[in-house]
């Protein structure tokens, strides 16, 4: 048989991904290290751990991000705003409510169709505690919610209801209603979860609503 026609016996050589650049890569090295983040913990993002999953070379990441340090703070960089953007967005999306339920309710249905649609970003954060080295980055998102939520609730608590000594209770009811976000994201986020975004955010409402009337 000639040379040139004879089958090969060794190991076929591993295909090139295919030439996209830095620029153009680098939002499928975040994909990617989103997806490990989510599966494993943000521990186990690694330059190699990214090029398997993506099944490329190192160099093909390296050109990306010099190292894990930038690879994980562009991640950040990336999912944290579109949480903080999520949540605010869902409390105002309750401003032209026709009364304080309807306000609760619509706001909580809005943060449940947000982390439906886009639930990877939201369990690097509420599927398991995040690396140390990270954590201050999501203490600093809460606070900026926290602010948030305190200067949108208040004055409607005042509106709706002349709550007795508010500056007191204040405080406590918006860690109710933070906690209440958190708990709900969760809920909606467990593959054993039957609820709807939709028929937990009524729920859920609800609930938190009776108890800010009620302060």
């Amino acid at each position: 048989m000639p040379a040139s026609t004879r089958p090969s016996t060794g190991p076929r050589p591993r295909e090139r991904a295919p030439h996209l650049g830095p620029e153009r890569r680098r939002p499928q090295v975040l994909d990617a290290a989103l997806t490990i983040a989510v599966r494993e913990g943000i521990g186990a993002v690694t330059i190699g751990s990214v090029a398997s999953e993506m099944g490329v070379t190192r160099p093909v990441v390296y050109a990306c991000f010099s190292d894990r340090v930038e690879m994980v703070e562009a991640l950040l960089d990336r999912e944290v705003p579109l949480l903080v953007a999520g949540v605010l967005d869902a409390l105002h999306s309750s401003g032209g409510a026709a009364d304080s339920e309807q306000a609760f309710v619509i706001g909580f249905r809005a943060l449940l169709a947000t982390v439906t649609a886009s639930p990877d970003t939201w369990r690097l954060v509420f599927s398991g505690e995040p690396d140390l080295a990270v954590a201050e980055r999501f203490r600093a998102a809460r606070a900026h919610v926290t602010e948030q939520t305190t200067a949108w609730i208040a004055p409607a608590m005042e509106l709706w209801w002349q709550t007795p000594d508010l500056d007191r209770k204040l405080p406590v009811l918006i860690e109710l209603f933070l906690a209440s976000c958190e708990s709900a994201v969760r809920s909606v986020l467990e593959e054993s979860n039957d609820w709807g975004p939709d028929d937990l955010g009524e729920f859920v409402g609800r609930a938190v609503h009776r108890a800010f009337k009620d302060a």
